[in-house]
């Protein structure tokens, strides 16, 4: 599908738009907002991961040791998952490995 342009349009990017909406990075808006898309991105990669290895939510909580309703709240956003929790799930509930990176 083809993107149409206005005359009267721009473009501009996703951090433009950040930044026009939610202020520069360091602000308090902007920092709210990509914290909770972090976790959000967690929540994704989590289904993702599941569906990927054709498991339900009830079979990856029984493999991992917890309840379909916190994988679920997990994939929803509704609940952060703890480090510890979130390796045992990827690694013992998907038999994956969890890796972690640090950006300064």
């Amino acid at each position: 599908m083809k993107m149409k342009k206005n005359e009267n349009s721009t473009i501009i990017s996703l951090d433009q738009f950040k930044d026009k909406h939610y202020g520069k990075i360091g602000s308090t808006k902007r920092n709210e907002l990509d914290e909770g898309y972090e976790s959000f991105k967690i929540g994704a990669m989590l289904l993702e991961a599941r569906i990927q290895k054709g498991l339900t939510q009830e079979q990856l909580a029984q493999r991992s040791g917890t309840t379909k309703s916190y994988i679920s709240k997990i994939e929803n956003n509704v609940k952060e998952v703890r480090f510890s929790t979130l390796q045992k799930i990827v690694e013992i509930g998907l038999g994956g490995q969890l890796q972690l990176s640090i950006k300064v």
